[in-house]
């Protein structure tokens, strides 16, 4: 009988769990108007009609909360802050956040933006509108301003495909638009964003972007298909590695969407400004996607963070997407360990030196308090960023999804991706036996 392999991870690895702020937060009566509280308000948008007015209630129990990521041994914490929070005069709710975090152990890890913009910006044109990057950006300072003097990691973005093209393109996210031209001006503006905002903060902080880069494979060898993955991969990856590891967009991606817009919004100066050296890239990964060419009766669709209606794939009327055989999440998103593998190895071959995190990774299960299928997702995914750094991909962390049950966007409260769980009606946390595996692994750094 073969004796089963340890694995050992390094020292100083950050053994984190992530969370969003409209996920958990709730006190919607202390922050201003996002345009998620608008989506969620308009009918036939969310499950149920479900909103994050009180959410898990972590602006009332994060006291609690921190308590409870020490006693599962967690060494880091991802969150995101509330820029309507902010603009509310709320930063103390932060500001106190990271003290408590600290006096734990638990090292901050802030994410300036996850999804939740302002709706008085929107109302204004939101990211299509070039005035919301310098929007942005003074928001960036002012956070970094009271928190960048305790606070060394700092993610200016949470997933800006999402943002983009499942906002302004298909329309299953707020703001709901369906204009593939404004998502593709959404996307270059949320990498001005990301430049502009790099350059706000203060020296100290060691500054990162969380991306959802997708693990793009053709269903077969066809050039036809080999070229259907190209087309995605521009548009899910390239579109924002290219201006922020590069300093330019693919000549490709202007090419396969030359029908759709001029790029004329792209100013000179843009994608130098838009490559501001990284400190890490945050890497959130769930599931891949397999493509081919498209034949009749096949639309350009995608199993993602939401079902869609409209396409969130600009000029990729050519590419059909595949359901991959195998086991599922309650997402119904495949599990496939090795997409988390292949899109480390990628970054750490085409940013040689440039750290990685894993900023997101986990599923969707029942509410269960044993759930050994999201022990063996994490476990199967956990091996893959293992295996990676065997091979030489420099992860110095991983940030598991997520540390409590949530609202889990247009899906509502019908989705469970916590390692505790949730009981909504009386706010009552339960640690899953994930998370005492998860606890045990935090701990001994050993899988």
């Amino acid at each position: 009988m073969s004796t089963p392999t340890t694995l050992t991870f390094p020292e100083k690895f950050l053994w984190g769990a992530a969370t969003a702020a409209f996920q958990i937060e709730g006190g919607a009566d202390s922050r201003g108007p996002s345009i998620w509280d608008t989506f969620c308000r308009t009918p036939g948008k969310v499950h149920a009609g479900d909103t994050g007015d009180v959410a898990v209630d972590h602006h009332r129990l994060w006291r609690q909360d921190v308590r409870l990521m020490a006693e599962l041994h967690l060494n880091s914490y991802r969150f995101s802050v509330s820029w309507p929070r902010v603009l509310a005069g709320g930063i103390g709710f932060y500001d106190a956040l990271v003290d408590e975090l600290l006096a734990f152990g638990i090292e901050p890890c802030l994410t300036l933006y996850h999804w939740d913009l302002p709706q008085y910006l929107e109302d204004a044109g939101g990211w299509a509108e070039r005035e919301t990057a310098y929007a942005f950006a003074q928001y960036a300072h002012d956070v970094g301003a009271v928190l960048a003097d305790r606070v060394r990691l700092w993610c200016t973005l949470n997933e800006p495909w999402c943002s983009a093209f499942l906002g302004y393109a298909s329309g299953v996210h707020a703001p709901g638009r369906t204009s593939p031209a404004d998502a593709l001006r959404a996307a270059h503006h949320l990498n001005l964003a990301h430049g502009l905002a790099a350059r706000a903060l203060p020296s100290a902080a060691h500054v990162g972007i969380a991306l959802n880069p997708s693990a793009v494979r053709p269903l077969t060898a066809s050039p036809a298909d080999r070229d259907a993955r190209r087309r995605i991969d521009a548009l899910a990856n390239r579109v924002f590695t290219g201006p922020l590891l590069h300093g330019a967009y693919p000549d490709d991606l202007l090419t396969d969407t030359a029908t759709v817009t001029d790029w004329s919004f792209v100013h000179e100066g843009d994608e130098s400004l838009i490559q501001q050296p990284l400190d890490f890239l945050g890497v959130n990964y769930y599931s891949p996607a397999v493509v081919s060419a498209a034949t009749a009766g096949d639309g350009p669709r995608r199993d993602g963070h939401a079902t869609t209606v409209h396409s969130p794939w600009p000029a990729a009327e050519t590419v059909a997407f595949h359901q991959p055989p195998g086991e599922r999440t309650d997402m119904d998103w495949s599990i496939d360990p090795t997409g988390l593998y292949d899109l480390l190895m990628r970054f750490s071959k085409e940013a040689p030196g440039l750290p990685l995190m894993v900023t997101e990774n986990g599923a969707a299960y029942p509410a269960d308090l044993h759930d050994p299928l999201r022990i063996a997702y994490l476990e199967a995914h956990l091996t893959a960023v293992h295996r990676a750094l065997s091979d030489g991909a420099p992860v110095e962390g991983y940030f598991l999804w997520s540390l409590l049950d949530n609202f889990e966007w247009s899906y509502g409260y019908s989705k469970r991706f916590g390692i505790v769980h949730v009981d909504y009606a009386t706010q009552i946390r339960t640690p899953r036996s994930s998370a005492h595996w998860y606890a045990r692994l935090a701990r001994t750094g050993r899988l």
